[in-house]
């Protein structure tokens, strides 16, 4: 008699299920106190119903936008130059719901709510977990608006349409859509982030508008309606506003020459582009570009801090879902004492960098009127900007490793998350940009030292481990002559010393002292998972746990 046999080989069991849908405001507690110390809880139910888009509609389209990269297409069918790019529908719905929900203006359509900046990066930091390639497109146009507030003789329209407008996609004149969105081109191949090398040259017209000619070697979001660029003119280097379609309709002289095949950001489009006499503005006055762009660096880079926290955060809520649901060697991973420290010093790291880069943008909103704000943005963002994103890829990487072998498999969200991580420590200055700016800023602006050391005495007192801190880190500066090799080791204390400052100044004392005893006191090794033993494990993994999930 032949035996049965079971053509069933196993069941899957042990395994998590995939995650489901949530709302990355209500779910997240940090991110709600972070909101909170900074003045932005009024927003609250703003920040609510885009959570909930963004948890429920944009996390898939996220993963569809990268998953089908653009497509540069420079001919249409019978030959004409068209110099268009193909997106996925996915990165439409992506832009759609963020310029409707304000990701790009919040904070310029609400220009006397206190914390109209903190609720702009609130809802920057929920929009990027879904897709930080549309958030290329959506911070640089957030941040233009600092440049073009400066130029009164450009058309109202161009501030208008991008502070109030909708996403409109279509190839018309700006003036003629109902909503736009600005990107930048400033880096050229022989400059980098020396843009006073740029060659490019702007050749001003008889009815006042510019021709340029020349290249640019990234040139990020090349469908925009236009982008800010840098070029020389006889008075040097000098910002403009180049639009990509011009009024009669016609395509503006700007060649896509082809698109970059990056590491990561892969639903964004970058390119490199050739000008052959295309129209240009003039924005501000001929030889001050550099003068006129820095405000728009400076909100940039608050975004690099935001993107950066955000690939953070949402590594950690992988994580976590993975080892709630895992089982090893008889128990739950997320009950065994090691990987408790792993996760215990991941998400004191999300907290440190949520409550730094939220008090950032609340200096922001506090620049105009008040010195010590001013001053404090002026040297934090630069700090803030180093320290968190040189941070994000080991992040990113211990996180993966929680999940084994499924964590570097393409269906999981980690590989994209690490692909991303390296970006944005390269994008808007390098990290030794940034350490020199810092170094720049307490040279020429002793006001931004005077307001760094006030923030920090804020919380003197408060915890051995930072007082200590703070005494070693005002030494730093007793070698003036070796500061600049020394530079990235001081900017990290400083850096430090502010996450230190804001948690002891925050609502949890478990966070704040287990952090000053790690990162201040020197108590742990280089990577994470290296806490003390007598840490609150088990408390700071809680506040990094969703909530009502």
């Amino acid at each position: 008699m032949t035996p049965a046999f079971s053509f069933t080989t196993h069941e899957v069991e042990n395994q998590p299920e995939i995650m489901s849908p949530y709302n990355l405001w209500t779910c997240d507690s940090l991110l709600q106190t972070a909101v909170k110390l900074n003045g932005g809880q009024h927003a609250e139910q703003t920040l609510e119903n885009y959570g909930q888009v963004v948890g429920h509609q944009l996390m898939d389209a996220g993963e569809q936008a990268n998953r089908h990269k653009p497509i540069f297409q420079p001919f249409d069918r019978y030959g004409r130059r068209t110099d268009t790019v193909e997106f996925h529908p996915a990165y439409h719905e992506l832009m759609t719901a963020a310029m409707q929900a304000q990701v790009h203006a919040y904070s310029w359509r609400n220009p006397s709510q206190k914390g109209a900046h903190v609720v702009r990066a609130a809802l920057m930091f929920m929009h990027y977990q879904a897709d930080a390639g549309t958030s290329c497109p959506l911070t640089m146009t957030h941040a233009a608006v600092a440049v073009l507030n400066q130029s009164p003789n450009l058309p109202a329209f161009w501030t208008q349409k991008l502070i109030n407008g909708e996403y409109d996609p279509r190839a018309l004149p700006a003036e003629k859509k109902h909503g736009i969105t600005l990107g930048m081109g400033m880096t050229e191949k022989q400059g980098g982030s020396d843009v006073r090398r740029n060659t490019t040259q702007a050749i001003k017209q008889p009815d006042g508008n510019y021709h340029v000619i020349g290249h640019k070697f990234f040139f990020s979001a090349p469908l925009c309606d236009a982008h800010l660029i840098l070029a020389q003119t006889e008075n040097g280097l000098t910002c403009f506003l180049l639009p990509r379609i011009l009024p009669d309709g016609q395509l503006n002289q700007v060649r896509i020459q082809r698109l970059k095949d990056k590491l990561g950001d892969w639903s964004n489009a970058s390119s490199e582009v050739e000008f052959q006499g295309a129209t240009a503005y003039l924005v501000g006055e001929e030889g001050q570009g550099v003068k006129m762009i820095i405000d728009m660096v400076s909100l940039t880079r608050l975004d690099c801090m935001i993107g950066s926290t955000a690939l953070m955060r949402q590594a950690l809520v992988q994580a976590l879902h993975h080892t709630q649901n895992r089982e090893a060697f008889g128990a739950k991973l997320i009950d065994q004492p090691l990987m408790k420290n792993v996760l215990a010093d991941l998400t004191l790291e999300v907290a440190a960098s949520l409550a730094l880069t939220m008090r950032v943008a609340n200096a922001v909103d506090l620049t105009s009127s008040n010195k010590h704000e001013a001053g404090f943005s002026r040297i934090a963002t630069a700090i803030g900007k180093y320290w968190i994103c040189k941070r994000t890829p080991a992040f990113v990487n211990e996180a993966q490793e929680c999940l084994g072998g499924i964590g570097y498999v393409e269906e999981n969200v980690m590989p994209r998350l690490y692909r991303q991580a390296p970006l944005n420590s390269i994008w808007e200055g390098s990290a030794n940009v940034q350490c020199l700016d810092v170094l720049r800023a307490l040279r020429k602006e002793p006001e931004v030292k005077t307001a760094l050391f006030d923030e920090l005495s804020t919380a003197a007192g408060k915890n051995s481990y930072y007082d200590q801190h703070l005494v070693a880190l005002k030494h730093a500066f007793n070698e003036p002559e070796t500061l600049e090799v020394r530079s990235r080791l001081v900017v990290e204390k400083m850096a430090l010393g502010l996450q230190g400052a804001l948690l002891l100044n925050g609502d949890d004392k478990d966070l704040a002292d287990t952090f000053c005893q790690a990162r201040l006191g020197g108590n742990q090794g280089l990577i994470f998972g290296t806490l003390p033993a007598n840490s609150a494990l088990d408390a700071i993994i809680n506040r990094g746990m969703l909530k009502n999930i």
